[in-house]
């Protein structure tokens, strides 16, 4: 049974709030230290990326660092990410990120790592990453299917209530059988997992929130998850 804890963000954080640390707070609450190791993992490698991430953790007490699969530091990757305490990935291309990771073995290595006790966390494609099956626009003009890590059953689709075709479009596939049962998330909102199950919804932002959505009939239902404000 895996003993940490995950966070999926469907939009926020240093890279969309850089003036509302909130998120990233409550993440780096959930560490199971009290100077922990964070390492950010963009999917694209960018290094102005890291260095917003750099920015935005800096007000913290923690050990920044980041991963640029493109120029590896070390060929211990195995090693160096079970060392840390929180593993922070940031949105983009996830289909391509996804491929990347398969090249280089990372699926497994996280899932120990999740296993060991290190906070997974990320927003965007960081969110649904963590999740059997993803809605992703990885494909410039369309929204549609992806298969990820699966630490965490069902899909997810992000940024549920800021971008106008993600709820229509998730509803219908997982009305249609496209996608399994999952979540939205929407901006400023996020799910927090502990041992594989959902523990609570948290947001930065008032009235956000989260959606259970499931196959229904010949269509998708709904179940609003109200989130704590941090």
């Amino acid at each position: 049974m895996p003993t940490g804890h995950i966070v999926a963000m469907g939009g926020g954080g240093f890279s969309m709030e850089p003036e509302n640390p909130l998120l990233d707070g409550f993440v780096l609450s959930l560490a199971r230290s009290d100077d922990p190791r964070v390492l950010f993992l963009s999917p694209s490698g960018d290094d102005g990326y890291a260095l917003r991430f750099y920015e935005g953790f800096g007000g913290f007490a923690c050990r920044p660092g980041h991963l640029n699969l493109f120029r590896l530091p070390t060929a211990d990757l195995r090693g160096l990410l079970l060392e840390q305490d929180v593993i922070y990935v940031g949105g983009g291309n996830t289909r391509s990120m996804m491929a990347l990771w398969r090249e280089w073995g990372l699926p497994s290595i996280l899932a120990d790592c999740h296993a060991e006790g290190a906070v997974l966390a990320g927003v965007s494609a960081g969110a649904i990453c963590w999740f059997e099956w993803g809605l992703t626009d990885s494909v410039p003009g369309t929204l549609g299917p992806l298969a990820c890590t699966g630490l965490l059953p069902g899909s997810c689709a992000p940024h549920y209530d800021g971008e106008a075709e993600r709820r229509p479009t998730y509803r219908r596939l997982v009305g249609q059988g496209g996608l399994p049962a999952g979540f939205g998330i929407d901006d400023s909102a996020a799910l927090h997992f502990a041992g594989g199950e959902l523990v609570e919804a948290v947001c930065s932002v008032p009235g956000r929130g989260a959606w259970r959505v499931e196959r229904a009939g010949d269509g998708a239902s709904e179940t609003r998850i109200e989130a704590r404000g941090l």
